[in-house]
């Protein structure tokens, strides 16, 4: 779908689209196309049940005196109330509609909204926004569609009173688009195509952005002592690999960045401690954390960000081969501390603790933040609502939770304390992955991480439950979310950039 924008004027051709606010009150917008068709847009409200009311579509044929074919009624709700997630929304469900009404051409009109605060041009530009982001799809191996089946919407305008004004402001929406776009593609691949290794390779196209890429292989893994990392690894054939990502786009080249790790099991059997079969294709995705790292990357390099970031992901398959680890073994971590294994599924803190201990150890970052779908019991808690969220750091976790309600990915606090940590503690080793038993289990994955940050204001963000849905929502087609990458670009954008 190709989105532009242009001054207001009358279309030629498609479908139009005027906002409409809470009890029928027409955008000036609306109010002129009122009036040129005649008053039909007031009497189509009357004989319906449409009211304005946020996220209220109502299509309209065109009279023959226009252009276009359709018209659509989008409902704003109290303008007052109107922000820019009301306005993705808006763009969002608008391009489903006009993709499941068959249409293949269509015009937004929004000048500026009577007691919306955010100016003409951020209003264009975040509709665009909102319908590029539900316009994704992952097509890539369906090879019978059927016509129906496939989006038409190939033509969008966005007209404002400030066309060129808008464009610009959509400039930087649309790289951040571009990484959310990778991660979606990134956690949607099957682990046949997406492995160590060749999630290693995505990580390296980002060298055309500028992004300076590493990829540590198993003899290096070795040489740093990366037994955790290696361990879980080591049951499949496909062998291991850590990725360091950088983006120096501050000033200063040389200082402190800010770090990002991500958890990356591109396939997840459970290992010796083999999941249940019912639903295991989904552990293609127990990758995301990895994901939403590279594409913030991406994301970041896209729009020149003024700012140093570290991105490492830990990649690995975890799979129940004769070599694999067992329950009872005992793994040594880089950091020099040991782990005794209680469960091979309780995998990704395993990879984390040496992806951790690296990144503080070798890039003295000014703080670190963990992703990674690293338990069931996030979805206990907190459903697929809120990704959670535990910090050694309360100035870094009120950062996090801004930024997350700002771009819409909320996140929800989560207690780390002493009980919890002297549960993970062995008795023939350093500690133990999992606790004896099921109570507060997203916790435990949060202070035996704890024990890898080395003091480092630190945050973990348990994505188990958002990064993949199984509906759809305004801005998200059902399938991989790309959530964290909003909220990471707002929460540098926020605080770290010169």
């Amino acid at each position: 779908m190709k989105i532009s924008f242009a001054e207001l004027g009358a279309p030629k051709a498609g479908t139009v689209v005027v906002g409409v606010g809470e009890d029928r009150a027409l955008t000036p917008a609306a109010a002129a196309l009122d009036k040129e068709t005649g008053g039909a847009l007031g009497r189509a409200m009357a004989s319906s049940r449409f009211t304005g009311t946020k996220g209220q579509l109502l299509s309209v044929l065109a009279p023959a005196n226009l252009a276009v074919d359709g018209i659509v009624l989008a409902g704003l709700g109290k303008l007052a109330d109107v922000d820019a997630l009301t306005l993705q929304a808006l763009g969002g469900s608008v391009a489903a509609h006009l993709n499941g009404a068959g249409e293949s051409e269509a015009t937004i009109q929004l000048g500026a909204l009577d007691g919306v605060k955010l100016p003409p041009a951020a209003i264009a530009a975040n509709v665009a926004f909102g319908a590029r982001l539900r316009s994704y799809r992952f097509d890539k191996y369906r090879t019978q569609l059927k016509a129906e089946q496939k989006p038409t919407l190939k033509k969008l305008t966005v007209q404002s009173d400030v066309g060129s004004a808008a464009k610009k402001a959509f400039a930087d929406l649309d790289k951040l688009a571009d990484g959310i776009f990778f991660t979606r593609d990134l956690v949607s691949e099957p682990g046949n195509i997406l492995y160590p290794e060749s999630l290693a390779d995505e990580a390296m196209t980002l060298t055309e952005l500028g992004v300076e890429v590493e990829a540590l292989d198993e003899k290096k893994l070795k040489k740093l002592g990366m037994g955790a990392l290696l361990g879980v690894g080591q049951g499949s054939v496909r062998p291991p690999r850590l990725v360091v990502m950088a983006w120096l786009g501050a000033k200063d080249k040389q200082a402190a960045p800010v770090a990002i790790v991500g958890k990356g099991i591109t396939f997840d059997t459970g290992g010796i401690s083999l999941k249940p079969g019912a639903g295991m294709e989904e552990m293609k995705w127990d990758m995301g954390g990895s994901g939403t790292v590279i594409g913030l990357m991406k994301a970041l390099a896209g729009r020149k960000a003024r700012v140093n970031v570290i991105g490492v992901v830990a990649l690995a398959e975890n799979m129940p081969d004769g070599n694999a680890i067992r329950p009872g073994d005992i793994l040594t971590s880089m950091s020099g501390q040991t782990i005794e294994v209680h469960n091979t599924d309780a995998e990704g803190r395993l990879v984390l603790a040496d992806a951790l201990w690296y990144t503080q150890d070798r890039f003295k970052p000014r703080l670190m933040v963990n992703l990674a779908t690293l338990t069931g019991a996030i979805l206990v808690a907190l459903g697929s609502e809120y990704a959670g969220l535990f910090s050694n750091n309360d100035e870094l976790a009120e950062r996090l939770t801004a930024a997350g309600k700002a771009v819409g990915e909320p996140l929800w606090r989560m207690p780390l304390n002493e009980a919890y940590d002297r549960a993970i503690d062995s008795d023939v080793a350093d500690m133990k992955n999992i606790s004896g038993d099921r109570n507060a289990g997203s916790s435990i994955g949060g202070v035996f991480l704890q024990r890898f940050v080395n003091g480092v204001p630190w945050a973990h963000l348990d994505i188990a439950g958002v990064a993949w849905s199984k509906k759809d929502t305004a801005t998200v087609p059902k399938g991989a979310t790309g959530y964290g990458v909003r909220l990471l670009e707002r929460f540098v954008a926020d605080h770290y950039e010169d």
